[in-house]
């Protein structure tokens, strides 16, 4: 029998759970998930074994390693958990969506990367917070709805999938290309604080630069593609200052902008390079269009490369990433979370942007409505996510469990 206050109920589940849901997220933070390399089938396993000690049985969708290892990775095993509610048919299905592949730790932890500690109320550890996280937070959302208010009609099922950091193709896009699944709703990772429906596309092109090698006592015999590689890095650059002044209308996201995170190349200091290679960043509004962003891209680069002679260059796309933009059909996420947000947390939740891209989009993409929400701070920067000491505050990801539990009550009810 339903409470007569099921909210009350569920928020008291979540609550006399909190320990075993917090052991739960320690298990998954210690087995590591480094993007690259990209070995993500063991997670998936461990996964799968946590779930079925709560009577979860997980679907292992392996996806072919030529696939795998043609996006750079080594191995990947999505999973969903489906969980039916009422007569076959009945109601919506809404998927909860969390990626448990992460970029490597880097450098200037005071913590163990894969410890998992819990210091002060938070723990810290890759992928506490982004989004390993919300595995126990859809999790323990759905073990809450089902102990205190089964609900009469639809579905629900756990997407746990492992592309995210190379752009999510091989994650929920190849569940949803091969029909593996089909939601009505969904609720992809995100943060407590905020409700996102809409965010950045993102372009990543590699850029290879050739010269002529040379000893550098003759350097004179060659062509300095380093040199070459500054001047086009000065063109792109000065192409970032212009994009400060294209401004997108979606409240929480400012203006397109261009980052070069990987630079190598050159044998020897004694040496002229011959080839040097970067790669670039560029997050798109979503008022641009992609295909016009690249060509623009590409022109300037080759522009630039022309300008010199004995300078080549080539350029390989690594990633598109659209931009994400409301659907319609998502207006039932938007006030069930917002209804209750307000009411655990005590503040207003409001509908943004971010400049973050996520794997919501691949369901947007697809008709598929959907929202960002999920366990963490008010901000990317308090997270720490894709740096040091990456934590996530404990309350936060029991509050953001209890906002959702009741919004899969309402929505499934």
């Amino acid at each position: 029998m339903t409470p007569a206050c099921p909210y009350t109920a569920l928020d008291a589940w979540i609550e006399q759970h909190f320990d075993e849901q917090v052991r739960f997220l320690q298990a998954l933070v210690r087995v590591p998930t480094d993007t690259p390399p990209g070995d993500n089938a063991p997670h998936a396993e461990r996964t799968a074994e946590l779930l079925q000690d709560f009577g979860y049985g997980a679907e292992k969708h392996a996806v072919p390693a030529d696939l795998v290892r043609a996006c750079g990775m080594a191995s990947i095993t999505n999973l969903i958990v489906r969980r039916h509610y009422g007569p076959a048919g009945s109601g919506r299905t809404i998927a909860l969506n969390a990626h448990g592949d992460v970029v490597p730790p880097g450098e200037g932890w005071t913590h163990d990367p894969y410890g998992a500690d819990i210091v002060q109320g938070r723990m810290y550890g890759r992928a506490t917070a982004v989004s390993k996280s919300d595995f126990a937070s859809f999790t323990f959302a759905v073990r809450a709805l089902e102990a205190v208010a089964r609900p009469r009609r639809g579905a629900v099922e756990l997407h746990f999938t492992y592309d995210e950091e190379f752009g999510g193709e091989l994650g929920p896009g190849w569940l949803l290309d091969n029909g593996l699944t089909r939601p009505d709703l969904v609720i992809a990772a995100g943060f407590s604080y905020e409700l996102i429906t809409a965010h950045n596309g993102c372009l990543q092109l590699e850029v290879t630069v050739h010269g002529k090698m040379a000893h550098a006592a003759v350097a004179h015999t060659g062509v300095d593609a380093l040199q070459g590689a500054v001047q086009i890095l000065n063109a792109l650059y000065a192409q970032n200052r212009q994009y400060q002044q294209i401004c997108s209308r979606v409240p929480g996201i400012t203006h397109p902008y261009l980052n070069v995170g990987r630079i190598e190349g050159g044998i020897n200091t004694n040496v002229v390079p011959g080839k040097i290679s970067f790669k670039l960043d560029r997050r798109m509004i979503p008022e641009e269009n992609p295909v016009e962003v690249e060509a623009q891209l590409r022109s300037v680069i080759e522009q630039a490369a022309s300008a010199q002679a004995g300078i080549s260059v080539d350029i390989q796309r690594l990633l598109l990433a659209r931009a994400m933009m409301p659907l319609a059909g998502n207006q039932p996420l938007v006030e069930a979370i917002q209804k209750h947000g307000q009411a655990v947390l005590g503040v207003p939740i409001a509908t943004r942007g971010t400049p973050l891209y996520t794997d919501a989009r691949l369901y947007a993409e697809r008709g598929i409505p959907g929202v960002i929400y999920g366990a963490g701070p008010r901000t990317v920067l308090e997270s720490h996510a894709k740096r040091a000491d990456e934590r996530l505050e404990l309350q936060d990801l029991r509050r953001a469990t209890q906002v959702i539990a009741r919004s899969l009550h309402d929505l499934l009810m």
